[in-house]
């Protein structure tokens, strides 16, 4: 795998490290564009994760021989959480004679997206972002690997009540997601004699944050906000709270997965139960991966690191099966049968997402235990 000539060459491609691989620029190869978040305002170590799957998954497919006989190149652009920066960027891949479209971690941007690749006939197989209505009407070129917020975020809510936390504060940012996320959880809770008080982050700061919870009584504090402001503001200042002693944090959108959320946090960082993607052991295929994804990072591979390897091997598959082709390509969603890191992959149509969708990928709650922050706590499943 390589970069594209004109990234490759660019000074923003020396400012990044560069993905590994062995395929040329020089049209033999299959090109695979790929979205990634890997600067600022993005959320890069999720990038960095997302795109060591992505990259290890087309390396193994060159060693076994590339797509008959020709290897696969992955033309990377960053986001940076930027929709307008993805929708360029997918009509230059396009233009660039990508085979087809792969990556992103934040479901605003993969909306959009997805709204280019499907208007401009790419098929576009997302990695990681889960919002529900990733486009705005049924489409055959879109496929998604990450479960749907609305599952995801249903089985969170049932780990919340089921550890008795029935009046719930929600602290959240202005966006599509965070509004969506906070309308399953409500769907979810105040049916079961729960309560779901929001708090408006563009108008409290961390300590009024702490002020409201203190005066409402809630029992647990979601935070569906940016990592790491205002996030991690608002762990420390509620951790260094007194009335708040008894207070569970929780961050359903996985930002203690990743290893900065710990570095910045530290201890105050662990017991925050959150949503990741991960069966409860890895088999043998996970297990390799897993190995080799935590040579590469240095760190232990996220779940993020697993959709990315799970991308490209499902769009190898693909590849050998449909050639490169972008209507066959779209076509094929519904016959892909892969072994995958997590367990076989399959894509239907679920009610209510509107993409060839994986029903489901595994869902886990966990969190870092207190007692050693480096390690994860399965708290429940679903």
């Amino acid at each position: 795998m390589s970069t594209s000539p004109d990234l490759a060459g660019s000074e923003e491609a020396h400012r990044k490290p560069r993905p590994h691989g062995a395929a040329p620029a020089d049209g033999r190869s299959v090109r695979i564009g790929t979205l990634v978040p890997l600067t600022r305002p993005g959320w890069a170590a999720a990038g960095r994760h997302l795109l060591a799957g992505l990259d290890l998954a087309a390396r193994e497919v060159n060693e076994a021989g590339g797509i008959a006989g020709r290897p696969v190149e992955l033309v990377v652009r960053d986001t940076a959480a930027d929709p307008g920066r993805a929708e360029k960027a997918v009509e230059e891949l396009v233009h660039l004679g990508v085979a087809a479209l792969a990556g992103e971690y934040h479901s605003v941007v993969a909306r959009a997206a997805a709204a280019r690749a499907e208007a401009l006939g790419l098929p576009f197989l997302c990695s990681s972002a889960v919002l529900d209505a990733l486009t705005d009407r049924p489409s055959e070129r879109v496929a998604r690997l990450a479960p749907a917020q609305s599952h995801g975020w249903r089985v969170y809510a049932d780990f919340l009540l089921g550890a008795g936390h029935d009046r719930i504060a929600v602290a959240a940012d202005p966006s599509v997601y965070w509004a969506a996320g906070t309308g399953i959880l409500r769907d979810r809770i105040t049916p079961r004699g729960g309560t779901l008080v929001e708090l408006d982050l563009r108008t409290l700061t961390p300590e009024q944050v702490c002020d409201r919870l203190a005066a409402d009584g809630a029992t647990a504090l979601l935070l569906l906000a940016g990592h790491p402001d205002p996030a991690v503001p608002i762990v420390r200042a509620v951790r260094r709270d007194h009335r708040l002693a008894g207070v569970l944090i929780g961050a359903p959108a996985g930002q203690p997965e990743l290893a900065d959320w710990a570095a910045l946090l530290g201890e105050d960082g662990a017991g925050v139960p959150f949503l990741r993607y991960l069966p409860e052991r890895l088999g043998p295929l996970g297990t390799r991966v897993g190995a080799a994804l935590r040579e590469r990072l240095g760190e232990e591979p996220s779940f993020v690191a697993f959709e990315g390897y799970d991308t490209v091997t499902v769009l190898a598959e693909l590849l050998r099966s449909h050639g490169t082709d972008r209507d066959r390509i779209a076509a094929g969603w519904p016959q892909v049968a892969v072994e995958g890191t997590r367990g076989p992959v399959r894509f239907s149509r679920a009610p209510g997402t509107g993409v060839w969708q994986w029903v489901w990928a595994p869902v886990q709650v966990a969190d870092r235990d207190p007692a050693d922050p480096g390690r994860f706590r399965v708290l429940h499943t679903g």
